[in-house]
């Protein structure tokens, strides 16, 4: 029996670690790697599927105000959009320039820092 809290990603046959082509992020007190709009944490002989907490560092609000140097005003995320998608909450981000964009109408909300070791 599992005392793990994660759900796992099943069938995931790529060992994630240092040099493995996929980003790795802090997350808490561990390595995630994302991969292909997942975070994965390598435990044990499985892998689980993380989320980002919202928090004070990485909150969840709007901010209209935002104004970001990594992409154009008019640049629109989504796949092959050249961001990375992790999740965080109940939504998806995407890292641009150390932080967490969430596209929110007209404009990208400033979800708080992250840190990218890859």
């Amino acid at each position: 029996m599992s005392t793990c809290n994660h759900p796992q990603h099943q069938n995931h046959d790529h060992q994630h670690g240092k040099n493995c082509g996929h980003t790795a992020i802090q997350h808490g007190d561990h390595i995630c790697y994302v991969h292909d709009g997942h975070l994965h944490y390598p435990h044990g002989e499985h892998v689980d599927e993380h989320r980002l907490e919202v928090t004070d560092k990485n909150p969840d609000a709007c901010t209209p105000e935002h104004q970001c140097s990594g992409h154009d005003a008019d640049h629109v995320h989504g796949p092959g959009c050249g961001h990375e998608a992790v999740p965080h909450g109940d939504h998806i981000c995407y890292i641009v320039d150390g932080h967490l964009h969430y596209p929110h109408g007209d404009h990208c909300d400033n979800h708080g820092p992250i840190t990218v070791l890859s």
